[in-house]
């Protein structure tokens, strides 16, 4: 298994990054389901970079409690300043989320979130982590997924395409990141048991965030 990608030093830049390139498309595509986080009581966030999701979504439930896992040091560390006086709601795990394993507890995760997350990782990687957060979520668990994705037709081949190779080709001399296509992501949600409920877009679809669940009649996967 390679290496995680080492996003140490764009932590305190990390966010102007953002803006210049993106502007505030990437944060709409963070809270396109914000209200519906609100009455969540366990939350696990992975890979949330600086940690400006995480703040809004303590800030707008004062009851939730995360755990977030990240390989990179720095942003955890950015993330919990962010969190201000809600840090002690927070567990950080400083872990590759491909072996990374939920604690045991006996109350499941009602909250999954991976912002612009799922693109560092290979197809199976991405089956392979939705089987195992699958047996760590409770029946009514949301799984809100923000991604790039290549829409259809002359936008996803002009633009959307090479504007994302760009991008893998930029992080990848930045942060050492192997990965250089966007993963099959929803055929491994599907194939864990989760199922699409609701989708929203930005740029002509070039970003998107959705919002999956499982069937809570479904038992979990073996």
């Amino acid at each position: 298994m390679n290496q995680p990608p080492n996003f140490n030093r764009l932590a305190r830049l990390y966010r102007w990054m953002e803006l210049v390139s993106f502007g505030s498309a990437l944060g709409w595509c963070r809270c396109a389901f914000l209200l519906e986080m609100t009455r969540c009581q366990r939350a696990l966030i992975l890979g949330d970079g600086d940690g400006r999701f995480t703040a809004r979504l303590l800030s707008v439930n004062s009851t939730v409690r995360v755990d977030a896992v990240d390989a990179s040091s720095a942003m955890l560390n950015e993330l919990l300043r962010r969190a201000g006086s809600h840090a002690e709601r927070v567990c950080s795990h400083l872990a590759d989320a491909r072996i990374w394993q939920p604690p045991s507890v006996d109350s499941p995760y009602d909250l999954i979130v991976t912002h612009f997350f799922l693109d560092c990782f290979t197809t199976e990687e991405v089956a392979k982590l939705a089987s195992r957060l699958r047996k760590a979520a409770s029946p009514s668990v949301m799984w809100v997924v923000s991604e790039f994705d290549l829409p259809e037709g002359w936008f996803g081949s002009l633009v959307a395409r090479p504007l994302v190779s760009v991008l893998y080709g930029a992080f990848g001399w930045m942060t050492g990141l192997r990965v250089r296509t966007l993963p099959e992501y929803r055929a491994s949600l599907s194939g864990a048991g989760f199922f699409l409920q609701e989708r929203k877009q930005r740029l002509g679809g070039l970003l998107v965030s959705e919002l999956w669940s499982v069937n809570p009649f479904d038992s979990v996967l073996s």
